[in-house]
């Protein structure tokens, strides 16, 4: 018995490599992992999924311009549609001398922003006194149902675009084949902002070319899933898996 057992040792050690690596991580390719987007989301755990994008500019007078688009989808959705909340808010004439100074910052450089993949926040500023603020929140939570909401707001269809305008600036969110884009070109030169979700990617861009801009490129990605209760098939499937351990002493 001892025998048999020292020949199948040696057996499994002659198969292994010499450097004994068998079972050494290996770094995966964005295309390898794009390939497995969605493969571990067990079929009718999803409950509900939604998107909230918010880009809004204020200025040195506190006038803010911006606007919300938001997309859910469940079960009982028929046509997934963006909704677009303006956000059109008056200033408090913070500044001494009613109208902020035109910016005269200057920035160079970007093009090739506009051909990154994945999730890219950038801040560029050539003045004092801003603040600017990108970020990407991804909530999972677990229900049994998608919470009760209303949409708010105007429908975005594809194709279309909305335009707001203020005191702090213009503003146009539009809806191509490609996603979704959110634009705020501020007034008096103080800069630009753009936030835009398509292709797989979300872009969020700031360039503050004033003084006293305060800049936000939020995005919130929602999902509810259904509690997993184990069945009894499941739990008999484990029950026989542990039963053949004992023949090995465990």
């Amino acid at each position: 018995m001892k025998n048999a057992s020292w020949l199948a040792l040696v057996c499994l050690a002659a198969s292994l490599p010499a450097h004994a690596e068998t079972f050494k991580p290996i770094e995966l390719k964005d295309q390898e992992l794009a390939n497995l987007r969605g493969r571990y989301v067990l079929p009718g755990r999803i409950v509900s999924f939604g998107i909230v994008m918010t880009s809004t500019w204020q200025n040195a007078n506190g006038e803010v311009i911006g606007a919300t688009s938001t997309l859910q989808i469940q079960q009982s959705t028929i046509k997934p549609q963006f909704h677009v909340s303006m956000i059109d808010e008056k200033g408090s004439g913070s500044t001494t001398s009613g109208a902020a100074p035109a910016g005269n910052g200057t920035v160079t450089g970007g093009s090739g922003l506009n051909s990154t993949e994945g999730v890219t926040q950038v801040v560029r500023a050539a003045g004092d006194n801003n603040t600017a603020y990108n970020n990407v929140d991804i909530k999972v939570t677990k229900a049994n149902q998608a919470p009760a909401t209303q949409p708010q707001g105007q429908v975005l269809a594809a194709g279309q675009t909305l335009v707001g305008k203020n005191g702090a600036g213009s503003l146009s969110v539009s809806s191509t084949g490609a996603g979704v884009q959110l634009n705020i070109n501020a007034s008096n030169n103080q800069g630009s902002s753009v936030q835009r979700l398509a292709q797989g990617g979300l872009m969020q861009n700031s360039t503050l070319l004033g003084n006293g801009n305060h800049v936000n490129n939020i995005t919130s990605l929602n999902v509810v899933m259904r509690e997993s209760v184990p069945t009894a098939a499941s739990l008999n499937g484990s029950l026989d898996q542990l039963k053949g351990l004992r023949t090995f002493g465990y």
